[in-house]
């Protein structure tokens, strides 16, 4: 008669291991675009110095009053509201993004027909 099966126990220091490692990775991952951001462009001086209303800027009184509680006034708003939101895909950022998620895929698979192959030689062994 085979004895029951009994699955490895990770270690309490191989779990805060993992944790620790998975934090690093989403705060890295978090904080990576703001390291990354290209410069702003510089604000023209002509176009801040125009008197610009909050209706030509397409803001009714709602939003008007929630740009106020963020502490804009209409000048300070409008290189906010006028800029296009940039969709470029960065070939770089791109290839480095697949490239990581590609090598965590692999190293998944490994790692799991490693702990595959292990169960199941314990588990049909005589």
């Amino acid at each position: 008669m085979a004895a029951e099966y009994v699955p490895p126990v990770q270690k309490g220091f191989g779990q805060l291991v993992d944790s620790i490692f998975l934090l690093v990775l989403v705060y890295c991952s978090l904080l990576a675009p703001l390291l990354l951001k290209a410069p702003d462009k510089p604000v023209q001086a002509d176009a801040v110095k125009t008197q610009v209303s909050w209706r030509e800027l397409g803001q009714n009184a709602a939003m008007e009053a929630q740009w106020r509680k963020l502490g804009y006034g209409s000048e300070q708003a409008k290189p906010i509201v006028t800029s296009k939101f940039n969709y470029e895909i960065e070939p770089v950022s791109l290839t480095v993004t697949a490239l990581a998620i590609l090598s965590y895929f692999v190293f998944v698979l490994r790692v799991s027909e490693r702990q595959y192959r292990q169960v199941i030689a314990e588990k049909f062994q005589e």
